[in-house]
């Protein structure tokens, strides 16, 4: 008699009612410890501190030992529910209404975690050996300052030799249907801030003064208007967006001293911190040989830009979610950052998860329908990874 398949939803019930906002663990963590325990997987908490961040928890649980190693990546931390009261539903009692789980982390991504380990469980229960290492890296830090997350994970799995040959993270990647997206990269980020200094005046009297607000406007025009790029086969163009403009000034007949602008750049392959350092260094150049003033820039470095070149690993998780939905998903690098961003420098990465309409919003939630078929899909993935070469 073939197997009844692990239901995902009280795994992700359970994982909703443990208030995991970050940093706090929240029994997220030690319920997720205790269930892959039961289940033959060795466990392992790492507590991470730095001096001026709070400490978190993470778990990393792996089962066997050899080639090929499979890590599933994702977080329990949640970010805050806001209003608890203009929620439908309370926001940390996972109630189920509608054909949907409601509740804070529904979709980002605690739903996508119990869908996988739902899925692992089942393969590790079939008739068949494992032939390699099935693994599990979950953070409580991904919503928080991602300090003393997933990045000193992976540094302690590099020193205790449990580097993955692939990882698959569970972010919430699809756009309208679940299938429709795979992430195969993530655009670079980062942040500018470009001071002028100039002389303080009366506005009546500007010959007198040294205003900075048209030199800074003048090179936020600049910038505002320039093509970065025209982006490339996988990456959309390069992205300026200026953020901040302030004198600081609340009197209307006083010329300011100092203007500062910031302004963030999100970046393709095109691109690194040192070209754009460069690029923006030199659009101050050629204002200030105009204009004149004393300038400074800091630059705060967010993420690079990154892409797991199209492969045999790209294949196979395109072709499992084609198989389990029906659906051809678009190879995309579109969004913010995530997680992916550390995996990168360790093994191939990609992130699939379930449609992303509700994270971090009010009622928060997924469709039981999607939350099953999302397991499906990882459990298409587990097989035919682990089928490979046998």
């Amino acid at each position: 008699m073939k197997n009844t398949p692990t239901d995902p939803v009280p795994i992700l019930q359970d994982l909703i009612r443990c208030k995991s906002v970050t940093p706090a663990e929240g029994g997220a963590l030690s319920y997720l410890e205790r269930l892959l325990s039961a289940r033959g997987f060795t466990c392992h908490r790492l507590v991470f501190s730095e001096a001026g961040t709070p400490d978190v928890d993470n778990l990393f649980a792996r089962i066997g030992t050899g080639a090929p190693h499979l890590c599933f990546a994702g977080h329990t931390d949640v970010v805050p529910e806001g209003i608890a009261d203009s929620w439908s539903h309370a926001p940390f009692a996972a109630d189920i209404a509608d054909g949907f789980v409601y509740g804070r982390g529904a979709t980002d991504m605690k739903g996508p975690v119990a869908a996988f380990v739902a899925a692992a469980v089942d393969y590790l229960r079939g008739a068949q050996p494992l032939k390699g290492s099935l693994s599990f890296l979950i953070t409580g830090d991904e919503e928080g300052p991602a300090i003393n997350g997933t990045v000193k994970v992976l540094q302690w799995m590099r020193d205790n030799g449990h580097v993955p040959d692939h990882c698959l993270v569970g972010e919430p990647s699809c756009s309208d249907r679940l299938g429709d997206t795979i992430k195969i990269g993530r655009r670079g980020s980062v942040s500018f801030t470009v001071s002028v200094e100039g002389k303080q005046g009366h506005a009546a009297y500007p010959h007198k003064a040294d205003n900075p607000i048209p030199k800074l406007a003048r090179f936020i025009d600049r910038i505002a208007a320039a093509r970065l790029d025209d982006g490339n086969a996988h990456f959309d163009p390069s992205t300026l967006a200026v953020t901040s403009f302030d004198v600081g000034n609340p009197a209307a007949n006083v010329i300011p001293s100092r203007a500062t602008a910031k302004f963030n750049i999100r970046f393709s392959t095109e691109h690194g911190f040192a070209s754009l350092r460069g690029w923006v260094d030199g659009q101050i150049a050629a204002v200030r040989e105009e204009m004149g003033s004393q300038w400074s820039v800091t630059a705060s470095e967010g993420a690079d830009a990154f892409m797991t070149e199209p492969g045999q690993f790209v294949a196979l998780v395109k072709d499992a979610v084609e198989r389990e939905t029906g659906i051809v998903p678009k190879l995309s690098t579109s969004g913010g950052t995530s997680d992916a961003r550390f995996v990168k420098d360790f093994c191939p990465v990609l992130e699939f998860g379930p449609t992303n309409a509700t994270i971090h919003q009010t009622d928060e939630r997924i469709a039981i329908d999607e939350l099953r078929a999302t397991q499906r899909v990882y459990g298409r993935i587990i097989a035919d990874y682990f089928s490979i070469g046998s």
